[in-house]
């Protein structure tokens, strides 16, 4: 049976760039464009003392970042529908935030079993 949507969990280790909120939001919204996914809203929030927050709201679903600058880590979520493939984010992602490590988790969503 097909999955209904996609959902793909990412983990980054090692990153830069995770505590300026232009830069994480201007990452998501090229993640967006590069899923060909129709963004209907997008908000960020910076965090004291550190951190950024940004999640995007697609007709697909919705996509988001979540950033521990004191950790060097980024958490990851892209859950898509409509034929998208989430995995035409990674390049821009993987090229903001400069990661020494990936994990992907995908979770297949809209399966009986």
């Amino acid at each position: 049976m097909e999955a209904l949507a996609i959902h793909v969990l990412i983990e980054l280790w090692g990153c830069k760039h995770l505590d300026t909120m232009e830069h994480v939001e201007q990452t998501l919204r090229q993640a967006v464009d590069d899923c060909g996914a129709t963004l209907m809203d997008l908000t960020t929030r910076k965090y004291s003392p550190q951190g950024v927050t940004a999640v995007a709201i697609i007709a697909e679903s919705h996509m988001s970042i979540h950033t521990w600058p004191e950790h060097d880590y980024a958490a990851i979520d892209i859950f898509t529908c409509r034929g998208l493939d989430p995995y035409r984010a990674l390049p821009a992602i993987k090229a903001a935030f400069e990661p020494d490590h990936v994990e992907i988790m995908e979770v297949k969503r809209g399966i009986r079993v």
